[in-house]
């Protein structure tokens, strides 16, 4: 789902508020966005649900998610698996997604993504753990971070109801994983090999401790979830929804 780390600007944070955050509700209670404010959002596990149906971010589990795009080494293929597995972290139980990246044929990433939603609608994003392959060796587990440990804290990476214009963290471990993402659009259109969509949300997303990883657009099909990604800055990336396995 955070296929911007492999794919691979700053505007002012909004705070992660009950009320600016599409009804985060006290999870997000205590945080803020802005920049050089503590970013503290206040997690209550009991506040959380492993059913995650927010219609632009449904995970259901037995569900796998193709994506391919071309990259200057080649063709890239994502294959991301809701899996029925679950990890907790800070007390919070989240759904384990498993994200596989393979180029040219070769599996080049393997990471399991921590994924939750808070009783309002929003999805969460707790932390992942991912290793980098060479010839079917690990070669790195840079990337790798999970909330509650060493300061980090997790993010927003899709709100209940979003609003054009709004911006929020997707997650942050200072220095390291600081993703953002801000509300461009409700009604957009494309079509990619999976289909044609209306009506889609489309998100800016950028790493602002990185400017050169780029910018890109991101793209939701009520119902469906990213079906497309297009780099607007610093790459011409376009990643496109491929398929939709069901398990």
């Amino acid at each position: 789902m955070k296929r911007t780390r492999t794919l691979t600007a700053v505007v002012t944070l909004v705070a992660l508020l009950a009320a600016g955050c599409g009804g985060s509700g006290d999870s997000a209670g205590g945080s803020s966005g802005k920049a050089g404010e503590t970013y503290s959002p206040n997690i209550d596990p009991a506040n959380f649900t492993t059913n995650v149906d927010n219609k632009y971010f449904p995970l259901k589990p037995g569900t796998t998610y193709v994506y391919e795009g071309k990259t200057k080494e080649g063709t890239e293929r994502n294959e991301v698996a809701v899996t029925s597995d679950t990890r907790r972290v800070m007390g919070v139980e989240c759904v384990v997604i498993r994200d596989k990246v393979f180029l040219n044929g070769s599996l080049i990433e393997d990471t399991f993504d921590w994924y939750t939603q808070d009783r309002q609608g929003n999805v969460w994003y707790f932390g992942e753990n991912t290793k980098e392959l060479q010839n079917g060796k690990v070669e790195s587990t840079e990337g790798s971070w999970e909330a509650g440990v060493d300061g980090a804290r997790p993010g927003i990476i899709m709100q209940a109801d979003p609003k054009v214009g709004e911006t929020y963290r997707q997650e942050y471990y200072k220095g390291k994983a600081e993703d953002m993402a801000k509300v461009l659009s409700l009604d957009e259109s494309a079509t990619v090999p999976y289909g044609s969509f209306d009506h889609l949300l489309m998100t800016k997303d950028w790493n602002p401790i990185d400017p050169a990883s780029g910018v890109e657009q991101k793209y939701y099909a009520p119902g469906i979830g990213n079906v497309l990604e297009v780099g607007v800055k610093g790459t011409s990336e376009r990643v496109e929804l491929v398929d939709i396995k069901k398990g």
